[in-house]
């Protein structure tokens, strides 16, 4: 998963004119270049989906697959002249393609407080997620919360950053990774709970400095 996040901060943000120019072009000419390039800007707003409507704990690429079919079919769906910002129609689109696969591999959507491993240390979503009902730009905010992700990741101290990247980005469980590093899995869940809080708290102050 931190490759695909890699990849994912690399896309660069359109303005509104470049958005207007390939919407017309793959309408108007069915330039499928332009095509390609809206599909693309979009992937982070797949991500931020899939991560709140999944959480850390269902968290797998299958997820973000149906997620980009429900990106597709909006492309294919929106019509520009509208007026409507394409970001709240595709919204609509990826969130439904998600929540019917949970629906149809019979897997449970993690609520806001819904337990992330259920142990008396058990973290909930809320405690890993940053508000989402902000009304900022979205497609702005998708960029620079990738970016964000990685960049609170990489300034965790090295165990909590260890635990962090091998339970949420590696999908280890925490027994199998109190087993790699010789620690009793107490330790692992409190240097969990430790790298998640201190993230929080750098991912809340990008929230609110913005």
């Amino acid at each position: 998963m931190k490759l695909y996040l890699q990849e994912l901060n690399k896309i660069e943000l359109l303005s509104l004119a470049e958005e207007k120019a390939l919407w017309e072009k793959f309408r108007l000419e069915e330039n499928l270049v332009a095509r390609h390039k809206i599909i693309e800007s979009y992937q982070p707003l797949v991500f931020k989906i899939a991560l709140e409507v999944g959480g850390y704990q269902n968290w797998s690429m299958d997820i973000v697959q149906e997620g980009t079919v429900g990106l597709i079919e909006a492309v294919e769906r929106f019509d520009y002249t509208k007026g409507v910002a394409f970001s709240l129609f595709a919204s609509h689109r990826i969130k439904g393609r998600i929540i019917n696969y949970f629906k149809s591999t019979n897997q449970e959507m993690l609520s806001i407080d819904s337990p992330i491993y259920h142990n008396a240390e058990a973290l909930t979503v809320a405690e890993f997620l940053v508000d989402s009902n902000s009304q900022i730009d979205l497609q702005v905010e998708q960029k620079h919360f990738v970016a964000e992700v990685l960049k609170a990741l990489e300034r965790l101290p090295s165990k909590e950053r260890a635990v962090i990247n091998n339970i949420y980005l590696a999908e280890q469980s925490p027994k199998e990774l109190a087993n790699d590093l010789n620690l009793s899995l107490s330790h692992i869940y409190r240097l969990q709970k430790q790298g998640v809080r201190r993230m929080r708290g750098m991912l809340a102050k990008f929230k609110k400095n913005w």
